[in-house]
C-alpha cells in the first residue's frame, strides 16, 4: 500500500511539473500576416486566437495610392524584457513597434526599400533593422523612433542577431553569398563568411551560441557556422522552400526543427558534428515561421498557405493543436510573461476566413506548384507559385475550361502570381459541367485547357 501511495504521489507530481511547464496564459504567440497586414495575437495556454491588430488593408485592396496604413507586414523582432514588438512591413517600408501589455503601436520608423527582419540589440538600445531591398543596416533608437546610423553591408541583408555579450552580430544576405560578421559596438563589418547560396532570410543561434544556422530557400540547404571561428562547419541538404528554423531541447539534447514549406513537413536535426535527420513532422500548407517556447515542450509553426500555426509537441514530435490566424503568416515568434491572461485591449477580430491551398503537379519531369484560394468578399484570390518549368517561358492557368491568369517564368523557371475575380461562382459552373468537380491546369504557352498536356495539375 505505501509503495503504491508512493507511486501515485510522484505522478501526480510529475503532471504537476509538466502543467507547469507548459506555456501560460500570461505568454503570447505573435505573426505577421503579409496578406491581411496583420498582427496575430494568440494565447498558447488555450491554442486561442485573442485577435488581431489591424496595421493595413488586406489584399487586393493596397494598389492605390496609399497614405496611411501598411503592406506586406512579414517581419518581427522583440526587446529583452519583452515589452516591445518590432513588425516589419517591406511593402510600406516601415518598422512598427508595439506595446506587448496594451496591444497599441506606440511609435513608427520609415527606412529604405524592403526592409525585411528587425531586432534589438542585446542591450535593448538599439534596433537594427536589415534593409534588404538596399545594402546596409538600419539603426534606430527605440525610444525617439529615429534612425541614428546606417552600417554598410553586402548587396540585400536578410536578417541580423546577437551574440548575448552584445560584441558580435551576424547578418545573413538575400543576394549574396555570404555572412557579414559585425562589430556591434563599432557598427562596422568586421568578417566576411562564404556560403553556399545567395540566398538566405533567416539565421539563429543554438541555445549555447556556439553556432549560428542559417536557412537557403532557394536551394533547401541550411548552413552552420561556428560563432568562434567563423567558419563553416557544415551544410544539410534540408528540402524544397526551407524557410525558418528553432531549437528545443528535449531529454537533454538539443535539436533543430527546420520549416520545409514545399513538403509541408518540418524536418527535426540532431546537432552534433553530423547533423542526422531523426524525425518528419506533418504540418499544414507551406509551414513558414517557427519559435520554441522558452521552456522547450512547444514549437509553433506559422502555415504560409493555411492561415494559421500548427502546435508541435517537442516530446512526441506531433502536432497537438492549431490555431486558426492572419493570411499568409511569415514571421512568428513566441514571447512569456507579456500580458494579463485574456487580454484583447485593442485587437480586432479575425479579418481573414480560412483557406483553401492545394498542390500542383507534374504529370512528368520535376516541376510543381502551389495554389491557394482566399475569399475576399465578394471576389476571390487564386495565388499561384510554379517551380522547376521552362526559364523564361508564358504560361497560362485554367480553372476548368476557364482560364483565370497568366504567369510568366524567371530564368530558374520559377514564377508566381494572384489571380482575383469570382473565382467561387467560376469553380461552381465549371464543376456542374464535369465530375469530377474542375481541375487548375497550367498550360504552356497559350494552349488551351488539355489535361493531357497539362504541365502542372492539382
Amino acid at each position: 500500500m505505501k509503495l503504491t501511495r508512493t507511486l501515485i504521489l510522484v505522478g501526480l507530481l510529475g503532471a504537476n511539473q509538466l502543467a507547469l511547464a507548459l506555456p501560460t496564459a500570461t505568454d503570447r504567440v505573435y505573426t505577421a500576416d503579409q496578406n491581411s497586414n496583420t498582427v496575430s495575437v494568440f494565447d498558447p495556454s488555450s491554442n486561442q486566437l485573442l485577435g488581431q491588430i489591424v496595421l493595413g488593408n488586406p489584399r487586393p485592396d493596397v494598389l492605390s495610392p496609399l497614405y496611411r496604413g501598411e503592406i506586406n507586414v512579414h517581419g518581427m523582432g522583440f526587446s529583452p524584457d519583452h515589452k516591445t514588438l518590432v513588425v516589419i512591413s517591406n511593402g510600406s517600408n516601415s518598422v512598427t513597434f508595439i506595446d506587448t501589455a496594451t496591444n497599441k503601436v506606440k511609435g513608427k520608423t520609415y527606412v529604405g526599400r524592403s526592409p525585411h527582419e528587425g531586432f534589438f540589440t542585446a542591450d535593448g538600445k538599439e534596433v537594427w533593422v536589415v534593409v534588404r531591398g538596399e545594402d546596409y543596416i538600419s539603426v534606430i533608437d527605440p525610444a525617439t523612433f529615429r534612425e541614428t546610423r546606417r552600417i554598410p553591408t553586402a548587396v540585400g541583408p536578410g536578417m541580423v542577431q546577437f551574440m548575448p555579450d552584445g560584441k558580435l552580430a551576424f547578418a545573413v544576405s538575400s543576394f549574396t553569398s555570404q555572412v557579414d560578421v559585425i562589430d556591434v559596438k563599432a557598427h562596422k563589418v568586421i568578417n566576411s563568411i562564404p556560403v553556399v547560396s545567395p540566398f538566405s532570410p533567416f539565421l539563429q543561434f543554438t541555445p549555447d551560441f556556439t553556432e549560428v544556422w542559417m536557412t537557403h530557400k532557394d536551394v533547401g540547404k541550411v548552413t552552420r557556422i561556428d560563432t568562434r571561428t567563423q567558419e563553416v562547419t557544415g551544410v544539410i541538404d534540408t528540402g524544397f522552400i526551407t524557410n525558418h528554423l528553432a531549437f528545443a531541447k528535449v531529454d537533454g539534447k538539443t535539436l533543430a526543427y527546420v520549416t520545409v514549406g514545399g513538403e509541408n513537413l518540418v524536418k527535426v536535426y540532431s546537432t552534433g558534428p553530423a547533423a542526422t535527420l531523426v524525425a518528419t513532422i506533418p504540418t499544414g500548407a507551406l509551414p513558414h515561421g517557427i519559435w520554441t517556447s522558452d521552456d522547450g515542450t512547444r514549437l509553433y509553426v506559422g502555415l504560409e498557405n493555411g492561415d494559421g500555426v500548427d502546435v508541435i509537441d517537442s516530446a512526441s514530435n506531433r502536432v497537438v493543436g492549431h490555431m486558426g490566424g492572419g493570411q499568409a503568416p511569415q514571421a512568428l515568434v513566441f514571447l512569456s510573461n507579456v500580458a494579463q491572461a485574456g487580454n484583447a485591449d485593442n485587437l480586432a477580430k479575425r479579418v481573414n476566413r480560412d483557406s483553401t491551398p492545394l498542390a500542383l503537379r507534374a504529370p512528368k519531369g520535376q516541376a510543381r506548384g502551389l495554389v491557394v484560394a482566399r475569399q475576399l468578399g465578394v471576389v476571390d484570390a487564386l495565388e499561384v507559385s510554379v517551380f522547376k518549368l521552362k526559364p523564361d517561358t508564358q504560361y497560362s492557368v485554367y480553372l476548368g475550361t476557364e482560364q483565370a491568369g497568366a504567369l510568366r517564368t524567371d530564368a530558374k523557371g520559377m514564377a508566381n502570381g494572384t489571380m482575383i475575380g469570382p473565382l467561387r461562382n467560376l469553380a461552381l459552373v465549371e464543376a456542374a459541367k464535369t465530375a469530377p468537380a474542375a481541375r487548375i491546369l497550367v498550360m504552356e504557352g497559350s494552349k488551351g485547357p488539355d489535361e493531357a498536356t497539362a504541365v502542372l495539375m492539382n
